[in-house]
């Protein structure tokens, strides 16, 4: 590998860990990386002060109102760290949906209080069109899997509420899409 290639590996990976500082602005215990929203990060050139970066993010749905400013707080961290140059580009295929979730981001989501999403979108044992039976959530409180869904709308779009049969505590569910 050349020392110009190494340089761009490098500041790549700098521009990840930057970027897993980033909080997502609806629930700010889990990054935007950790959330699954940033696909790709491109560079164009090894030297932070004449990069050009390209950070390419996938909407969690595609009326999200959080990505123009996930957008922008992408942008402007990034010039905070020295880039020269930040480009975000918007890719909607595929779809994002929450197998994307790092095993951390759904850590903090449980400690956060809301439940992550308790199945995966997509099964690789084949394709069902018989209907899917009601996720068993967890209790983010207590622990208990003896929940029932309240309403299939929560606080955003991507949450129900659920309330805890034991502990009688409400909480978010992120739905599994």
């Amino acid at each position: 590998m050349s020392e110009l290639a190494s340089r761009a590996q490098t500041l790549q990976a700098s521009i990840w860990e930057w970027l897993e500082a980033i909080p997502d602005p609806e629930i700010p215990v889990i990054s935007v990386v950790d959330l699954g929203i940033v696909r790709a990060v491109e560079v164009s050139e090894a030297d932070a002060e004449a990069a050009r970066c390209t950070v390419v993010i996938t909407p969690t749905y595609s009326g999200c109102p959080a990505m123009g400013v996930i957008a922008q707080d992408i942008s402007t961290a990034l010039k905070q760290h020295g880039l020269a140059e930040v480009a975000i580009r918007t890719q909607l295929a595929p779809a994002w949906n929450t197998d994307w979730m790092s095993e951390k981001g759904r850590s903090n989501l449980q400690q956060y209080g809301i439940a992550p999403p308790a199945q995966q979108v997509i099964d690789i044992r084949g394709i069902s069109l018989r209907p899917q039976a009601a996720p068993r959530v967890q209790c983010p409180h207590c622990g208990s899997m003896q929940t029932v869904c309240v309403s299939q709308f929560g606080s955003t779009s991507c949450k129900a509420l659920y309330q805890c049969k034991d502990c009688r505590e409400p909480f978010d569910y992120f739905k599994a899409h």
